[in-house]
Order: C-alpha cells, then structure tokens, then sequence
C-alpha cells in the first residue's frame, strides 16, 4: 500500500509572513498524522523561509510515524540533519529566488560531492533519497553515489498542458521507477500532485510512498487538516 508523506512547510510559510507564532506547524503535523498520515515532510532552506531551525528539533521530537527533512546537500543542512536525526533526509537542489523546487538534483554532475554528503549521513543511519527528475541517468548515478531511494519528480506530469502529454510524463514516470527498483533503489514520488492528478500515480507498482504538501494545506484552509489528509488517503489507496 502506497504510503502518504505531508510536507507541512507552507503551514509555516502562512506564518512567517506575519512573523506571528501561529498557524503552528508543529500542530499541522499532529493532525496530519492523526489523520493517517505515514509521515511528515520538511524542507529546512537555506533562506529559511518558512521551516525554522526550532521547528525541525521539536519536529522530531513529536513526529510519531516518519520525518523526512528535505535538504541542499551542503555543510550547514548537513550538520543540522546529524544533529537532529530524522528518519530521512531527501537531497534537493535549491535556488534562492526560486517560488517552489523547480526540478530535480543534477546527481550526474555532481557525484563526487553528493556521496561525501551520503556517506556523512549514513554514519549516523539517516537513510538518504535523491529527488531527482525521471531520467535514467539521473537514476543510475543516483544509484552509484550510494543512495537509499530516489523521488521522482512529478512536476512535468502535474503541469502537462494536456491529456496526451500527461499520459506521456506518467509513461515516464513508470518506465523509470521499474528502472530505480531494478537498480536497488527505493521509489517515491512528489511535486504537483493533487487530488484530480493523484490517481494514476499512486498506481505505478513500484512507487512506496508519495510526497504532498501544496495541495493538501491548500485544502485543509477550507476543510481542516485532517480531512484534507483523510480525502488524499481515500484517493491514492
């Protein structure tokens, strides 16, 4: 059964930007998972532009299922991932001006730094996902740089202008996730998905667990967390 990772990070984007205390996402989180869900997801950026330091150490404080912190694959992010411990960390590139991630990490043009950073956190038995774009060379030298899973990203398929193009990007999207299970390597998905695009994707036998932030928050604003989470589950299981 796939499982559902919530990304709670524009819980605390909706904060920041009153520079208030509140919506928690530490609370965003808890009802998250009362709901169902199997896991909470962060991204810690360099800007910190929602997800603080202190939010991250009481994150895994609280987190009953699966904290995943996503992160730049740099000294700082590594040094906070060693201190704090989360289940996961998943290896992300990040752009200063960027709105949200814009594709996947270039894990072909930097393999020689990427497994320094995974080997650091496998010494403290941090399992390691690169979120890569569905490509197999992206998949393969993750696989050699000793990654644990890759997370393939779903943009392209979620913002396809039209139905034939989706059917196409969901092509890809198998093809390369039978690819990674053949390499060894764990398989989830995320970026984009919602609750019109989530079916199909859910469906691609290889894929364990997908990632949602954006979509879910977006609707817990008008319906509560918990059936937010609760409607997600009912669609991708």
């Amino acid at each position: 059964m796939v499982r559902l990772g919530v990304n709670i990070d524009h819980v605390a984007t909706v904060r920041q930007a009153r520079g208030v205390k509140e919506p928690d996402p530490i609370a965003a989180a808890t009802f998250a998972e009362l709901a169902g869900a199997d896991g909470i997801v962060c991204h810690l950026r360099e800007d910190r532009r929602h997800i603080q330091d202190r939010d991250l150490r009481i994150l895994r404080e609280v987190v009953q299922t699966h904290l995943n912190q996503e992160m730049a694959p740099t000294e700082e992010m590594v040094k906070i991932a060693m201190g704090v411990l989360p289940d996961m960390t998943t290896l992300v590139p990040e752009k200063r001006r960027e709105l949200t991630t814009e594709g996947g990490l270039d894990v072909v043009s930097n393999s020689d730094r990427l497994t320094e950073v995974i080997n650091n956190l496998h010494t403290h038995n941090i399992v390691v996902s690169m979120f890569i774009d569905a490509d197999i060379y992206q998949i393969k030298a993750s696989s050699r740089v000793g990654a644990d899973y890759v997370e393939l990203h779903t943009g392209e398929y979620a913002n396809a202008a039209d139905l034939n193009s989706m059917n196409e990007e969901l092509e890809k999207l198998k093809s390369m996730a039978a690819a990674a299970e053949k390499l060894g390597l764990g398989v989830s998905a995320g970026h984009g998905l919602n609750y019109q695009n989530v079916r199909d994707v859910a469906q691609i036998p290889q894929i364990e667990e997908l990632n949602i932030g954006h979509s879910i928050i977006s609707r817990a604003v008008l319906v509560g967390m918990e059936r937010a989470v609760r409607e997600m589950l009912a669609l991708i299981r």
